[in-house]
C-alpha cells in the first residue's frame, strides 16, 4: 500500500534545509505533500502563492512530491490528502521540545497519522528562514542557503531587484 506523507510549514521562504528534508522525503514515501500554511498571523513576507510557486520550482524534478496549501488543522488537512504521516524537520533541540509536543497534540487528534522526524543536512542544521531574512535584510551573504529561485526573489522584494 502507497505510503503518503505530508510535509507542512509555512516556508516563508523556503530554504536549502527545507529542499534537503523534501528530497530525502521524497525517497522515503511513495507521495509527498509539502503543505504550506497560510497564517497571515506569522506575518509572511511572501504571500501564499508566491511560497507555493517557489516550492514547485524547487520540486520539479520530484515526480511524487506536490505543493498544497491549507489552514486550519493540519491533521485535517493531511486526512483529506491520504496522508499517515507527517514529515518534519528538527535543527536543535529547541525544535525537538516545539515539535514532541506538536506530535503528542496531533496524535491525540489523529492516531493513525505518525509523524517522523527528519534532520536536515549538517551545512542546514543552522538555518531558518526568520534569521536568513534577517541576516539578508542586514546585508548578510545567504548564498548557499537558499534555492537560487528562492534568492532572486529576496533580493527582489528587499532590494527592489
Amino acid at each position: 500500500m502507497p505510503v503518503t506523507a505530508l510535509y507542512p510549514g509555512t516556508f516563508d521562504p523556503p530554504t536549502n534545509g527545507h529542499v534537503d528534508i523534501i528530497q530525502r522525503g521524497a525517497r522515503l514515501f511513495d507521495r509527498l505533500v509539502v503543505a504550506v500554511l497560510n497564517n497571515p498571523g506569522k506575518n509572511p513576507l511572501f504571500t501564499v502563492t508566491e511560497r507555493v510557486e517557489m516550492l514547485r520550482e524547487c520540486v520539479s524534478g520530484l515526480s511524487n512530491v506536490s505543493v498544497a496549501t491549507f489552514d486550519g488543522l493540519m491533521v485535517e488537512f493531511a486526512r483529506q490528502q491520504g496522508a499517515s504521516a507527517v514529515l518534519r524537520g528538527i535543527r536543535a533541540i529547541s525544535d525537538y521540545e516545539y515539535e514532541f509536543q506538536m506530535a503528542l497534540m496531533n496524535r491525540r487528534l489523529a492516531p493513525e497519522i505518525e509523524t517522523v522526524f527528519l534532520q536536515p543536512a549538517g551545512r542546514y542544521s543552522f538555518v531558518s528562514s526568520r534569521m536568513l531574512k534577517e541576516v539578508f535584510t542586514f546585508g548578510g551573504d545567504v548564498t548557499g542557503l537558499l534555492p537560487p529561485n528562492v534568492l532572486k526573489r529576496l533580493r527582489s522584494r528587499i532590494n527592489g531587484g
